[in-house]
């Protein structure tokens, strides 16, 4: 990935096919179509536009000297088909440029390349016309944090008007590297940090220009855009052991961080938490070692706070009898933090170094092949913000990150970033391996809220779960967020204190966590009140999805004095009608998504769920008894075609658990298998409640069926659910 022999970066120019390559020489200017509407044209004298009709945008600029060799070449790349025009020129040295439009969505891929080495002069794009006076939002400093103000040269760049018409400008390669500044004539300039002097020869850089309608679609465009381009396949939400079971961390933050229980060494107190955890009838997915498992410093003490690491090995004092034997002892997967290589390594002698960590593959396998050994499945690399840092070069810090990504691969594992900057979160495009990153601050709680949501939508975007750190179990809201985020879920609490009953409400019996489909971010509306400080309520949502069934779950808080939510179901992307439950009051009511709510927020924070209303007139709510109550892992599927048929899955050592929906009438169950309880319905708030039992195969199935239509009376048989008042309709089964 740091050799510069071809022109186009590997994951770039993955061509199925060229469909032509027509030479324009003899034309002023040529002209490219994309999606949309979306319109490119270059002319000779090396202006470059970019427009739109919807939004009414344009972007230009200028190369600064004339072009030649233009070139208009179709073919289809990993994103999709495209039309691309191709020019050279002039520039301190020859320069090739292209500018590639693609047919499927408004996404224009800019690419500048140096035949032979050239100085870092020229920036491309560099629109000196674009859409101005627009709100914006940045990711700056330690763990991606949100600015609406500021800029960082590190970041994508997203700007968005008061319809929430969008445009995004990142950098698609050498994420590490990579500028985006203002110009001196208020340019927006993308291309590489004016610290690196030269550049070699064949080497590429490339940008992205995103347009879209919707500020929280414009992040997802342009996500999948950098995942499709980079190869990377996106990890599924369970798709690691942090990702599917519940841990134990002993990070900054909680009970057992550089401490123990009182009267036990490490190893005893880990063995106690384990053991707590199988007492209270919840199973531990991992334990968490925080960088008190290594020997750091000059004295290779595992009790330094400060210094860096000298060996990465589990300090003999803490494990005698190895880290692996530890862990065959506790049938319990782990999770290793590490740090930067202090200056007093011996692997500053092995091994090749730069700046404060090390670019050379042999010490990377040496770790992979240590950790596979000992158990390890996720390997967390900390401090990436300023200590674990290489020099800034053009090579080094890829290198650093390619090679642990490829090494730990090897072996299977995955890599959580933890105090990532911008650069951090556009580089994990490219690594299929680095499932999580984290998105807050140490120690999670209420301060961290803001900072967490919305660096969780830069983090979800590029295809890496949001880890908001460690909390304690009795923390019901930071609880909620976590489990929400999609991401792990790691609590910290003293032996013998977790709440085994709330934290049910976040897993299964057996660890596993009940989440949505995607990570909660903020919805379009918080976006657009926080680019003009106006200190509403964050208003955020994430969903599970069965299809033309979506269920959406709605989190909201007060950031200041104002505690009224206000905002449309249909903000939040729910489409037809639903049932919005309140998750911490019990009650609900039917709503439109073009109604406008005004939520009145007390005790902190607010949590609904919205459960659409299917054919049957009915909707469902799912377990109450969960956070998430339609999580896969609880309710695996749901269809709806005038009867509802809803599968529940259990974990051993889970009991009955209760499915609750809405009903305008009162319905009838039956079982397809597993048990089921006596359904119970409430006439006043038109809501029932199934008990469901396991069944050998660890489901149970019902369909639930609408009351015939001529016993319901007429005013209970709901619109559009294609009830005639002559019975079920004809594709219902009993």
């Amino acid at each position: 990935m740091f050799s510069y022999h071809v022109v186009f970066p590997r994951f770039v120019v993955c061509l199925v096919s060229i469909i032509s390559a027509i030479p324009l020489l003899a034309t002023t200017n040529v002209t490219i179509q994309g999606a949309d509407s979306l319109t490119v044209t270059l002319d000779t004298s090396g202006d470059y536009t970019v427009s739109v009709i919807s939004p009414a945008w344009k972007f230009a600029g200028k190369t600064g000297v004339p072009v030649n060799n233009l070139y208009s070449t179709s073919g289809v790349d990993t994103m999709g088909p495209y039309r691309e025009i191709s020019f050279d020129f002039q520039a301190a040295g020859a320069r090739h440029g292209a500018i590639r439009a693609y047919f499927n969505q408004k996404v224009v891929l800019f690419t500048l390349s140096n035949p032979s080495d050239a100085p870092n002069i020229v920036t491309f794009p560099s629109f000196s016309q674009y859409p101005k006076v627009l709100g914006h939002v940045n990711y700056a400093g330690m763990f991606g944090f949100p600015t609406f103000f500021g800029y960082a040269e590190d970041s994508p760049w997203v700007f968005f008007d008061p319809d929430a018409n969008t445009f995004v400008v990142s950098p698609v390669t050498h994420a590490m590297v990579a500028s985006t500044a203002w110009g001196p004539n208020a340019e927006l300039n993308s291309g590489l940090s004016p610290k690196i002097a030269t550049l070699p020869a064949g080497f590429s850089q490339q940008t992205m220009l995103v347009i879209e309608n919707g500020i929280n679609r414009a992040f997802d465009t342009w996500g999948h855009a950098m995942t499709d381009l980079h190869g990377k396949t996106r990890p599924a939400n369970d798709g690691d052991v942090t990702l599917n079971r519940v841990g134990y961390w002993t990070d900054a933050g909680s009970t057992y961080y550089y401490s123990t229980e009182a009267g036990m060494d490490y190893s005893g107190t880990l063995s106690a938490i384990k053991r707590d955890f199988d007492k209270r009838g919840v199973s531990l997915g991992y334990l968490q070692l925080d960088s008190w498992f290594y020997p750091k410093g000059a004295g290779a003490d595992w009790i330094d706070h400060n210094d860096g690491i000298y060996q990465y090995l589990a300090a003999p004092f803490l494990f005698p009898a190895t880290l692996a034997n530890f862990q065959h002892g506790m049938s319990t997967s782990l999770v290793t933090h590490s740090r930067w290589i202090d200056p007093t390594s011996p692997y500053r002698q092995l091994y090749r170094m730069s700046g404060n960590v090390s670019t050379d593959s042999r010490f990377w396998d040496e770790v992979a092949n240590y950790l596979v050994i000992s158990g390890v499945k996720t390997y967390e690399q900390d401090w990436l913000y300023n200590r674990a840092q290489t020099d800034f070069n053009l090579t080094d810090p890829e290198a650093f990150l390619d090679n642990m990504s490829k090494s730990l691969a090897a072996q299977n594992i995955t890599i959580q970033y933890c105090m990532p900057s911008g650069r951090h979160f556009l580089q994990s495009a490219g690594y299929n391996n680095v499932t999580s990153i984290r998105v807050s601050e140490d120690r999670f709680d209420h301060t961290r809220w803001r900072s967490f949501l919305y660096a969780s939508r830069l983090a979800s975007a590029l295809g890496v779960y949001p880890f908001a750190d460690v909390m304690m179990s009795v923390e019901t809201d930071n609880l909620l967020l976590s489990t929400l985020s999609a991401g792990p879920v790691g609590v910290g609490d003293r032996i013998g204190a977790f709440s085994p009953a709330n934290l049910l409400r976040a897993v299964r019996a057996d660890g596993v966590i009940v989440k949505p489909d995607v990570p909660l971010t903020p919805i379009d509306v918080s976006f657009l009140n926080d680019s003009r400080n106006l200190q509403a309520p964050i208003v955020a949502s994430t969903y599970s999805d069965f299809g033309t069934l979506r269920t959406n779950y709605i989190f909201a808080y007060p950031q200041a004095a104002n505690t009224l939510a206000t905002f449309r179901l249909a903000d939040a992307g729910v489409t037809q009608p639903a049932y919005l439950f309140d998750g911490r009051g019990g009650t609900g009511r039917v709503v439109d998504p073009q109604e406008m709510l005004n939520l009145p927020i007390a005790d902190g924070y607010i949590y609904q769920v919205a459960a659409p209303i299917g054919l049957s007139g009915m909707a469902i709510i799912g377990d109450t008894g969960q956070f998430v109550t339609m999580g896969k892992k609880r309710v695996s599927s749901l269809t709806d075609d005038g009867i509802v048929h809803l599968t529940v899955t259990f974990a051993k050592g889970d009991g009955v658990h209760t499915i609750e929906g809405y009903s305008p009438y009162e319905p009838i169950a039956s079982v397809v298998s597993g048990n089921a309880g006596t359904m119970v319905y409430d006439p006043a708030t038109k809501r029932f409640k199934l008990p469901l039992m396991a069944g050998r195969d660890g489901t149970a199935a019902v369909n639930i069926l609408r009351m015939p239509a001529s016993l319901a009376p007429v005013s209970e048989v709901p619109r559009g659910s294609g009830d005639t008042r002559k019975g079920l309709p004809p594709t219902a089964k009993h």
